[in-house]
């Protein structure tokens, strides 16, 4: 009782509200004489008194008092005005076609087959089941995750495919659009960035059309990146007519950035919250935007001056190669070389990136396919992490002295230090 006490004023109060009146204090029908209620505006209801909506909006405050002495106060408001206009039936306009996943879980395998089956009746009944993206959104947004999982994918044209695959779900048949799998449910949700050469030509110009969440993010992303660039992201993405180059480093750089931002944006709007952040060389920047450690505006500019000085200083000055080594032998076979190829990224096991003068890549990268060992260049002509980037320091520091760094709400691990980060030294320094 203790905890609900004043919940009956408030329902009281609500209730006044929305009929218009006020209704009458209980058990008083006389104020009492040793207050003079003459001396101010405050009144004592005996009676009902009208409480029409109309000017200022309606405002009244509840206090509770507890038994042991809790106090609670609360002042309520009138909602907005209703503009009278009927809210449209159909807010948003659906795609005809593209990829539709409807997730179901359960938490056993017999469950989730049994959900599959009644979802099946739901979509195969005529005229009853709603569009295809409404169900899969409704699935995702408003469903429990529970162990045993499976993603039904179809397109949004198909609803007859997509209820039969249902149907071979709540079966136990396989179905090419059909996973299954089971969730541990005591892992965390990590988000990773990755660096340059993860885009691709026409990428996120789908999701600028039929996320709002997404576009509305990259349009502030956009806003951000406008203090230091002349171009638009939007126009990159959708290869508009004198829109800068996709590939130049500065440009590629920047967006990526956006992109991953939105990106990040579109998944917490669907309920997909980060337990932890990291980010592989300029996938950082996005990451460290997202933990909460700098604001859109710092990695806007971080992003964006940082590769202009790539794209000014190191351009056609370097290169970096993908090798399959791991980082100690790729060490090794770099030391031959006198510093001018060194390891960029320690990718996995056998896995490793190598960074320095583009002549000696080829060459190193020629003896390595000779003796069979995976080498590839990667399309970038500088050599980003190596010695090559000293070159930037003082250009950097100066350009980043106004970021201010402050501490995530999202822990974030660094892929430089392979260490944790609070968030407030990721200062120029």
């Amino acid at each position: 009782p203790q905890a609900a006490a004043g919940i009956a004023g408030i329902a009281k109060l609500l209730l006044a509200m929305e009929h218009g009146q006020l209704p009458p204090t209980l058990h008083v029908s006389e104020p009492t004489r040793h207050v003079d209620w003459s001396s101010g505006t405050v009144r004592l209801l005996t009676g009902p008194v009208d409480w029409k909506p109309g000017g200022r909006p309606r405002r009244a405050a509840v206090s509770a008092f507890g038994l042991s002495g809790t106090n609670a106060h609360i002042v309520l408001e009138e909602p907005p005005a209703d503009t009278g206009q009927d809210a449209p039936t159909d807010p948003a306009p659906r795609p005809r076609s593209g990829s539709v996943p409807l997730v179901l879980s359960g938490r056993t395998e017999d469950a989730l087959r049994a959900g599959a089956r009644r979802l099946a009746g739901r979509t195969g009944a005529a005229g009853e089941a709603g569009h295809p993206a409404d169900i899969g959104h409704s699935l995702v947004a408003s469903r429990s995750a529970f162990e045993h999982r499976a993603v039904v994918i179809g397109d949004a044209a198909d609803p007859a495919g997509l209820t039969d695959a249902l149907r071979s779900l709540a079966q136990g048949r396989s179905e090419p659009g059909v996973v299954t799998g089971r969730a541990d449910l005591h892992g965390k949700t990590v988000f990773v960035f990755p660096g340059q050469s993860s885009q691709w030509a026409g990428m996120a110009t789908e999701l600028l059309d039929r996320s709002e969440v997404f576009a509305q993010r990259l349009a502030a992303c956009e806003q951000a990146l406008g203090a230091f660039t002349d171009w638009r992201v939007t126009d990159v993405l959708r290869g508009a007519e004198g829109a800068p180059p996709a590939d130049r480093v500065d440009v590629v750089q920047s967006t990526l950035w956006a992109v991953m931002v939105s990106l990040a944006a579109v998944w917490r709007a669907h309920g997909v919250e980060p337990d932890v952040v990291i980010g592989h060389s300029q996938g950082e920047i996005a990451a460290a935007c997202v933990a909460g450690a700098l604001s859109l505006d710092d990695g806007a500019r971080v992003v964006a001056l940082r590769s202009r000085a790539i794209a000014e200083d190191l351009d056609s000055r370097g290169g970096m190669m993908a090798v399959g080594l791991p980082a100690e032998r790729a060490a090794e076979r770099a030391a031959r070389w006198d510093g001018r190829i060194s390891v960029a990224a320690d990718n996995g096991a056998v896995s490793s990136v190598l960074s320095g003068d583009g002549e000696a890549l080829d060459a190193l990268g020629e003896e390595l396919r000779g003796e069979g060992v995976r080498a590839k260049r990667v399309p970038v002509n500088y050599a980003s992490h190596s010695a090559h980037v000293d070159a930037l320091r003082e250009r950097l520091l100066r350009d980043l002295a106004p970021l201010a760094p402050r501490e995530g709400e999202v822990p974030m691990l660094s892929t430089v230090t392979g260490t944790w980060v609070t968030g407030t030294e990721l200062d120029a320094a």
